[in-house]
């Protein structure tokens, strides 16, 4: 039995050009589609959310929802808030949590989380859900290190957040109490009951 082979014309360059710039077209499309996607999620999302009773919004479009009133003064920037937290998902999959309570500074955080953080009397617990600009979308410092995929993850999402304030107290004063503790060689914790940063 004999083959016979036939001869194929050479595909012309422009041709070949034509076929890559279709290919890339369609890779771009696929890719803002998906993106629509997740972004039509988010913002249908939080438009029912804000409807519900309870919730109110910031003009930043933090959400929050005040389940435990609190009294007195809140945290600044200057401050050190010491808090337990819950974060979740919008499905409820926990992906963080204290374990103990943990100092948190306002601006040191992601900027919904800082925002949310001076909202809060001390003896209070709000819930808060950070649309993915306020959370790990927002704009970086420039020379930051590319994030992780568990980052990209959350970057995508409404991050739900239970917190309950502790305590705050000026940063200042932290920091003080830390220098004595270390002239003193004490690893008790400091007057007050707010424990060293962790680096978290």
């Amino acid at each position: 039995m004999s083959v016979t082979a036939v001869p194929l014309h050479p595909v012309k360059q422009r041709h070949i050009v034509w076929i890559w710039v279709g290919i890339a077209l369609a890779l771009l499309l696929a890719a803002g589609f998906a993106w629509a996607g997740t972004r039509s999620d988010v913002d249908s999302f939080l438009s029912g959310n804000a409807s519900r009773p309870g919730v109110m919004t910031t003009a930043s479009g933090l959400q929050y929802e005040v389940l435990t009133k609190g009294s007195g003064p809140t945290p600044t920037d200057a401050d050190v808030a010491l808090v337990n937290y819950v974060g979740k998902f919008t499905d409820g999959t926990v992906f963080d949590q204290s374990r103990q309570p943990m100092p948190m500074s306002p601006k040191g955080v992601v900027p919904g989380f800082g925002e949310a953080l001076k909202l809060m009397p001390k003896g209070s617990k709000y819930r808060f859900w950070l649309k993915p600009e306020l959370g790990y979308a927002a704009p970086r410092p420039e020379g930051a290190p590319p994030m992780s995929p568990e980052v990209e993850k959350l970057a995508k999402q409404v991050l739900v957040f239970d917190v309950e304030m502790i305590d705050f107290i000026p940063e200042t004063v932290l920091q003080q109490q830390m220098m004595q503790q270390q002239q003193q060689g004490s690893a008790t914790p400091p007057p007050g009951g707010m424990a060293p940063p962790t680096g978290r």
